[in-house]
């Protein structure tokens, strides 16, 4: 079951630790993602060292297919308005605001843990 998570509190302690929560945030979202979409995909710890790894290169990759599994679960919940926002997360990551992919993610995730 995926928990509604308070995305201004997470954004709050992912700059007061300079970061280092969104580390957490990603490995929480990450599993949260596999769950919706009913889908084995690369788990959050996983993907949390392969990011580290690659300095980054594997974070966007997932952001991608985070997007595609997103509208895989609300299509699965049939949903009315169907989102596919895989590009805009990654073009976001890029520039250097991955926090708000994570939160534009989380809150997709929000709203399919309210339909459930």
């Amino acid at each position: 079951m995926i928990l509604k998570k308070s995305i201004g509190l997470y954004i709050f302690l992912s700059i007061i630790t300079c970061g280092l929560f969104m580390l957490y945030w990603l490995v929480s979202i990450a599993n949260d993602v596999n769950e919706a979409s009913g889908e084995q995909g690369t788990t959050g710890g996983v993907v949390l060292i392969l990011t580290i790894i690659t300095c980054g290169i594997y974070g966007w990759y997932w952001l991608y297919m985070a997007g595609q599994k997103i509208r895989i679960a609300q299509t699965k919940r049939n949903f009315t308005y169907i989102t596919d926002a895989s590009v805009i997360y990654i073009v976001l990551a890029v520039v250097g605001l991955s926090i708000v992919s994570y939160a534009l993610i989380q809150n997709e995730l929000n709203k399919i843990s309210e339909y459930d």
